[in-house]
């Protein structure tokens, strides 16, 4: 395929390039006029499918996402009852959430998505589908000794499950307000076992702080509230620092979001240091929604930190685009435009063990790629990228329209 513009990613974008598939790989990349067959593509441009680092596509049959007033617990709450009045309604809920999914998947691959980082509370419904590929990351939570001990037996059955399918897994730890530090160590044990990348977020709330230095405030709140924390046992309960020194133990670790990790400053250090197998997936339209403020991009860049971008769910964004997700970073003014498409692609890649498979154009990957057409000249194709009139015209895994 020949186009006015290739992005590789990890090498320089390529004015009138071209790129070979062969069997669902990519066979080479180049400028100029290739031998053989062509589809020209004309003013179009190539890149790697992008890559969805962290959503819960569960949530993916919302029209609009909830009120996000009163910050995260507040949000959660709101959740949790819409979680609580669907169980109630009689509807039956393993084919809304397999329906929620499947749209998840197809809103993704139109906004050019290649790959997913998904956060599951059960085994998914992912496996043999046509769309975009997908780590599902299975959520453990769990703060009394009978949760924490469910928990774990549940999350070995439905990793067993999923593997068996063919499903590409990982373990995903909440948060440090809803796991205990047993049932912690017990899940990053399992992934280390397993060789699974780990997921969690973290510093996402000044709130969360407040609970772990002084075991009060509004989540402590709505956790006597779920029934969830008993005041007579309290849960040990882990610091940010010392869940990303757990992190760490894994072949992967991804720290989503981060929002005040700057403010725990044992905690950033200690990211930075092993910031060799751990990365950090921001979700910036949420975060603004939750927190007033951008992603401290800075701060993670200034430290050497890996970044990959996610859009969170439709519970908290009006949409699965991961380029709109982008263009808030640009339009922040806290990266610029090729930065901002190396974490939607070959670092997103990298955050869910898919480097080897996608993430640049590169010989050897699987051929997931995003055609994209522009519909205004632009002299630096990153730009045309995240122009918002830029269409997505096509999606390719392995080759195959998706």
């Amino acid at each position: 395929m020949r186009a006015r513009h290739v992005l590789p990613i990890a090498t320089d974008p390529i004015e009138n390039g071209w790129v070979r598939i062969e069997r669902g790989r990519i066979s080479g990349v180049g400028r100029g006029q290739p031998s053989g067959p062509v589809h020209d593509l004309g003013d179009a441009i190539i890149l790697p499918g992008l890559v969805n680092a962290h959503t819960h596509l569960e949530f993916s049959d919302l029209d609009h996402p909830l009120p996000a007033g009163g910050g995260l617990p507040a949000w959660i709450e709101r959740v949790v009852a819409m979680r609580r009045s669907r169980a109630a309604s009689g509807t039956d809920e393993a084919a809304r959430l397999a329906a929620a999914v499947a749209s998840g998947l197809k809103q993704s691959a139109a906004a050019g998505v290649t790959a997913i980082g998904e956060i599951a509370t059960a085994s998914h419904p992912v496996a043999g589908h046509a769309g975009p590929l997908v780590r599902v990351f299975r959520e453990t939570l769990g703060l009394s000794p009978a949760a924490v001990h469910a928990a774990r037996s549940s999350l070995v059955r439905d990793l067993e499950r999923m593997n068996s399918e063919g499903t590409c897994t990982g373990v995903s730890p909440h948060a440090p307000y809803s796991v205990a530090e047993p049932l912690g160590r017990q899940a990053v044990g399992e992934a280390v076992r397993r060789r699974l990348p780990v997921m969690m977020h973290l510093a996402e709330s000044r709130d969360e702080a407040e609970l772990l230095a002084t075991g009060g405030g509004a989540f402590r709140t709505l956790l006597e509230q779920l029934g969830a924390w008993q005041p007579e046992s309290p849960p040990r309960l882990l610091s940010v620092a010392d869940w990303i020194t757990l992190l760490a133990r894994a072949p992967r670790g991804v720290v989503v979001h981060g929002t005040f990790l700057p403010e725990d400053q044992t905690a950033l250090s200690r990211l930075a240091r092993y910031r060799d197998r751990l990365c950090v997936v921001v979700c910036p339209r949420t975060t603004l929604a939750l927190s007033g403020r951008l992603p401290p991009v800075e701060a993670f860049r200034a430290a050497g930190i890996r970044m990959a971008v996610g859009t969170d769910s439709r519970a908290s964004n009006p949409d699965l685009s991961v380029l709109a997700e982008c263009r808030a970073l640009v339009d922040g003014g806290v990266v610029n435009p090729a930065e901002a498409l190396a974490m939607a692609t070959q670092h997103g890649a990298w955050a869910l063990a898919f480097e080897r498979r996608c993430g640049t154009l590169s010989p050897g990957r699987f051929a997931n790629l995003a055609i994209l057409r522009p519909c205004s000249p632009h002299a630096d194709p990153s730009e045309a990228v995240l122009d918002p009139a830029t269409q997505i015209v096509a999606t390719l895994r392995r080759g195959r329209v998706i």
